[in-house]
């Protein structure tokens, strides 16, 4: 299985997701939760769960305030859709703030490059890793496709050393081996600014299995919404009721 349609086959079920736009007017300020994996339009998150670019930017470009906290919670996904949302990011006049409550993993450790300040909570962790994809077709084809992904992950490891002033052959190296950060070695390397100590710790723990390395970490039976469970057990009720 591709390994992205493994990540969001294995987290489907999770109702304790969150993509959310909330404003303070006093403050001037409005907060945006990701807590989400990324997908590549509606109708993936129709199915799947997870956040479109589309719908995001759309409620993005709405915000008039000054300062924009994006809270960060996200197992990664589609490379494309993510840059849509960091040139988003990117383009709003406001002070971007990126709070990294849990995972900053894949596509979600480039979008928060957007931001004009980077903190994680004590427990966070950034994954970076080389770009994703399946093919068939001939040989040609299947070069084609391997010199398309080496262009997409040197377009990354752009914007990585872009932000972190690391040497790009350190940062490609550290994609090829899909390195795990936590917030204290992130900071040390220049993915994150600061480490705030008193950051709430994210509700949803995501099942990170599509990834080779991901921490081994206890991860929470998925939320599942009271009128599914419901629906669930009457037909099981009925299930029994019509057994031989």
């Amino acid at each position: 299985m591709h390994p992205l349609r493994k990540l969001l086959e294995a987290n489907k079920g999770r109702h304790d997701r969150r993509v959310e736009f909330k404003m303070n007017a006093e403050a001037d300020s409005a907060e945006v939760f990701i807590y989400d994996a990324i997908v590549s339009d509606a109708i993936e998150a129709e199915y799947w769960g997870g956040v479109a670019p589309e719908p995001f930017v759309k409620s993005l470009r709405a915000i008039t305030a000054s300062t924009i906290h994006v809270r960060l919670n996200s197992p990664g996904g589609s490379v494309f859709a993510a840059r849509a949302i960091e040139q988003a990011l990117r383009d709003h006049p406001a002070r971007v703030v990126v709070h990294i409550d849990g995972y900053a993993a894949s596509a979600a450790s480039f979008l928060m490059m957007a931001a004009d300040e980077i903190v994680a909570s004590p427990g966070a962790l950034v994954m970076i890793h080389n770009g994703w994809t399946y093919a068939f077709g001939n040989a040609s084809e299947l070069r084609s496709t391997a010199d398309l992904l080496d262009k997409v992950d040197g377009t990354l490891v752009s914007t990585y050393a872009a932000r972190t002033k690391q040497d790009p052959k350190q940062i490609a190296d550290w994609m090829a081996a899909e390195t795990w950060f936590t917030a204290e070695e992130a900071m040390a390397v220049g993915l994150v600014d600061s480490i705030f100590k008193d950051s709430p710790s994210a509700q949803v723990q995501w099942d990170l299995s599509a990834y080779n390395k991901a921490p081994q970490l206890p991860v929470a039976d998925p939320v599942i919404d009271p009128a599914v469970a419901a629906a669930r057990k009457r037909s099981a009720s009925l299930a029994s009721l019509l057994t031989v």
